[in-house]
């Protein structure tokens, strides 16, 4: 299997919306990967709370399957996870998981 993990740490709008989210939406819609999961993390976080046309691509993404988590410590630090979790995402403790996709053949994880 064939999967991507995109980790999401920027908290620059230009990245997030002309190759975080337009990557990740047409990886997806276009099955160059069999899955696709998305990461925020740290100052994208904040960007995706703040940002309405961030929130709207992200549910763009979201609606294309996309399974998107956020790191549930970032999130808790800056008193964001009530806003992620509004917005679809699910709010978790993301070190495991992402040691797990490191660690795994089938997973290629990029960070931006």
């Amino acid at each position: 299997m064939n999967k991507l993990a995109i980790l999401w740490v920027s908290g620059e709008k230009e990245t997030a919306l002309d190759m975080v989210l337009m990557y990740t939406l047409k990886s997806n819609v276009n099955k160059w990967w069999d899955e696709c999961h998305l990461i925020t993390w740290g100052p994208s976080n904040s960007l995706v709370c703040r940002d309405e046309e961030v929130q709207k691509q992200l549910c763009l993404v979201q609606d294309a399957g996309v399974k998107v988590y956020a790191c549930k410590r970032c999130a808790e630090r800056h008193d964001l996870e009530s806003q992620l979790a509004a917005l679809g995402i699910e709010v978790d403790y993301m070190g495991e998981p992402l040691t797990k996709y490191l660690k795994d053949d089938s997973w290629k994880v990029i960070t931006i």
